[in-house]
């Protein structure tokens, strides 16, 4: 099989070799332009020294004029501003001119996905531009994990930004990335909110299949934050609050070479409850000791104090023109305390139980440009997530610590050599350790684990990018292999990504690839870490834990013409090697120690129609996801407890003035659930259950509301208040059903729900 991958890789990347004659020249941009003006019947308004002496490979004439544009925007050092249908003014970037002279080959970019900062490009890439952020339904602010579940294909089933199903993935099946940094910890208030502040992103890259070589570590999706890159050359700053948090951001240029940016966020939530904190903490914390105020027919008493925050923060030092050092840093924190008071035969016991989660990342990159044509980047990272707890029983009188860590260090090295104007090849290699550490204290009975593992992966990769002279084709082919050492594993995981337009507004879009993970996470009890965030990292042991493996290949089909975009996608996928604790069971394989696969088969469709201030898009998704566990259900095939057959989101946004306006829908079936056998539900003192996930919650819906208006105050500060309303017609939905038994042999059914009607405002200031 590996002989086989090298070779299609070989062949591929001859294929690319010989197609590299096919080089386009530069020309001028005056030519370009008088060629757009000619085509769309626009005029273009600029000084001469602007775009005198600028060349550029010319747009297809296939591409809107927005889309024109906007490629021009990334091969020049202009913008672009429409003034009305006739005419468009061009001006400089007021940008320092020390941007590396080596460009990636330019991506064609499909403008407007879902809004103007949803995009799609040439490698079957979703970008989000939080910079152009329009408006979506239910926010009235950028927040990237919340914004990638607009896509299809994308969403969460118990409604949360820490609980991400990309095609039938679990969340720990995602690849976060943080400035090229992995993320273990995504959410704040337990999964309602992102943990990463969106001032100093640059844009956001999802990719649900064919995947750069350049990443490793995931058998789902890809989510790459990128920060930014260059220098600003004048002071930006902004502060805004809602009614859950208040935050503020500087990129501050202290001289021609140096800049500071930072950015730092805080909840409100320990010390004003407001109408959104109250749904949320309802929302986060119902069914939980929390929440529960009588156990055994006594009353407990609690008291609970909770808040976030994050701070992040990246120095750009520009030490010549071919030099360039970057260093970032993140800081991500939750915590809750809650008091027990329990009154009891004229005694009183109090106990302070809470939970504390951190993610800490840093890291610092270097960048060499040694040629117009060959540049080199060196990275040094670290990650240290923290997950703490301490839960102390006041009626058993018991005390249980709980602590999971995991301290991720690397160094990354890629080369980046530009062979002409149509073919670019990279190539890197990439080393890890990564340790994880699962500690568990009780004082009653006495019980202490502390389970420590370390491994280490060595990664090699390279790939290249082409597109055909015409920019009809586009083609990306990488190959990755990873060497494991503890295991003596060597795993080789091929990449592909190529489009092809046709007919000048049809193109087909094909993406595969093999990829593996060593870390993923489990439940070893739904109560664990308080019942609030019980999944733990481990690392694969190759016993219990295997290594998690997934291949995937997806085709898909687009159109794109005056404004309309229609997309179809189908794919398959198949992850190897996950386990009953890693999908979270909680019916009669809830305490089973077993290895299996799930396999995917779905379509992906969207239609995206644009008007003059409106943008309405229809998504549909339909996916069938199974299990096979040979050790379970006799190795009979069931579904998988992420198995959404059906998925529909219908949303419009409008603009007008200073006011902008979005309406949304969103609609799936139910997913699967295990319930006790109807005429023998208690056998041998334990839940006879059926058949396992043979029955459906209800379906789920949800409208969403928000709207922004924004006022210049002054020449230099500009202003936006918004209002948004999550879950607008109250929709009680019911996203998780469960059963316990109680002593006296009875079923207690258990439904957990959504987020109910929930309104929150917003309001910003930028300098």
């Amino acid at each position: 099989m590996i002989k086989r991958q090298v070779v299609a890789f070989l062949l591929i990347f001859s294929f690319c070799t010989t197609t590299y004659a096919q080089i386009k020249e530069k020309q001028s941009l005056i030519s370009i332009i008088n060629a757009i003006e000619e085509q769309h019947r626009v005029r273009f308004s600029y000084a001469n020294s602007t775009i005198n002496d600028l060349k550029c490979l010319a747009p297809s004439n296939n591409l809107s004029l927005k889309d024109k544009l906007s490629y021009i925007e990334t091969q020049t050092q202009v913008e672009f501003k429409i003034l009305d249908k006739r005419y468009i003014s061009i001006k400089p970037i007021r940008k320092k001119k020390s941007q590396p002279s080596i460009q990636l080959l330019d991506e064609i970019i499909v403008s407007n996905y879902l809004t103007q900062s949803v995009l799609k490009d040439s490698n079957g890439n979703i970008i989000i531009k939080p910079e152009k952020f329009n408006i979506l339904p239910g926010l009235t602010e950028p927040d990237i994990l919340q914004t990638i579940q607009a896509v299809p294909g994308v969403l969460s089933a118990n409604e949360t930004i820490s609980n991400i199903n990309v095609r039938g993935g679990t969340h720990d099946q995602n690849l976060i990335l943080w400035d090229g940094i992995k993320i273990y910890q995504s959410g704040h208030f337990f999964g309602l909110i992102s943990a990463f502040s969106t001032y100093l992103t640059n844009r956001v890259v999802l990719s649900k299949n064919g995947t750069s070589a350049s990443h490793g570590e995931s058998v789902s999706s890809t989510i790459d934050i990128e920060l930014d890159r260059t220098l600003n050359d004048s002071i930006s700053t902004g502060a805004g609050l809602n009614l859950i948090y208040f935050d503020a951001f500087t990129k501050l240029p202290l001289n021609k070479k140096l800049e500071l940016q930072l950015t730092a966020r805080r909840s409100m939530t320990d010390f004003i409850e407001t109408p959104t904190y109250n749904q949320y903490f309802k929302r986060v914390f119902q069914d939980t000791d929390i929440n529960n105020s009588s156990r055994n027919n006594r009353t407990i008493a609690t008291n609970e104090a909770f808040y976030f925050y994050d701070l992040g923060g990246k120095l750009l030092y520009d030490i010549s023109n071919k030099d360039k050092i970057r260093f970032n840093f993140l800081n991500t924190f939750n915590t809750l305390n809650y008091t027990e008071s329990d009154e009891n035969a004229n005694t009183t016991s109090t106990l302070n139980s809470g939970i504390e989660q951190q993610n800490l990342v840093t890291g610092l990159s270097y960048n060499r440009e040694w040629s117009n044509a060959f540049k080199t980047n060196f990275q040094l990272y670290l990650s240290n997530y923290r997950l703490d707890a301490i839960n102390f029983d006041v009626i058993n009188d018991q005390r249980l610590i709980q602590k999971n860590e995991v301290l991720d260090t690397g160094i990354k090295f890629q080369t980046n050599y530009k062979l002409g104007e149509a073919l670019n090849w990279i190539s890197g290699y990439q080393f890890f350790e990564v340790g994880i550490t699962n500690l568990e204290d009780v004082n009653n009975p006495v019980f202490r684990s502390n389970i420590k593992r370390v491994l280490r992966n060595h990664s090699a990769y390279t790939e290249i990018k082409w597109h055909s002279k015409n920019k009809n084709s586009y083609l990306r082919a990488g190959l990755r292999g990873n060497y494991i050492p503890k295991f003596n594993t060597f795993l080789t995981e091929p990449r592909l990504s190529f489009n092809q337009r046709f007919l000048d507004y049809f193109k087909v879009e094909v993406l595969a690839e093999i990829k593996s993970q060593t870390t993923s996470q489990i439940i070893d009890r739904q109560n664990d870490f308080l019942g609030v965030e019980k999944r733990r990292w481990v690392l694969a042991d190759n016993t219990q834990n295997p290594i998690i493996k997934s291949k995937q290949a997806s085709i898909g089909i687009h159109y794109n013409k005056n404004k309309l975009l229609i997309s179809a996608e189908g794919y398959f996928k198949q992850v190897n090697g996950i386990t009953t604790r890693n999908q979270g069971f909680q019916n009669q394989f809830q305490f089973v120690n077993a290895i299996g696969r799930y396999d995917v088969k779905g379509i992906d469709f969207l239609i995206n129609k644009q008007f003059k201030n409106t943008t309405t898009w229809l998504s549909y998704s339909f996916s069938n996801n199974n299990y096979t566990f040979n050790a379970l259900n006799n190795g009979n095939r069931f579904p998988n407890s992420l198995n959404i057959n059906h998925a529909i989101t219908f949303a419009n946004t409008y603009s007008i003035n200073n006011f902008k306006f979005a309406l949304g829908i969103n609609w799936h079936s139910g997913i699967p659930v295990t319930i006790p056998n109807e005429r023998n539900p208690v056998v041998n003192n334990e839940i006879n259950f059926e058949l396992p996930n043979s029955r459906n919650l209800r379906d789920y819906l949800r409208a969403d509301f928000s709207t922004t208006y924004s006022l210049k105050l002054n020449k230099s500060i500009n202003s936006t208040i918004g209002l948004s309303v999550w879950n607008l017609l109250n929709q009680k939905n019911t996203i998780n059903t469960y059963y316990l038994l109680n002593e006296d042999n009875s079923i207690s059914k258990i439904d957990n729900n959504s987020l109910g009607i929930t309104p929150n405002l917003s309001y910003k200031l930028r300098f």
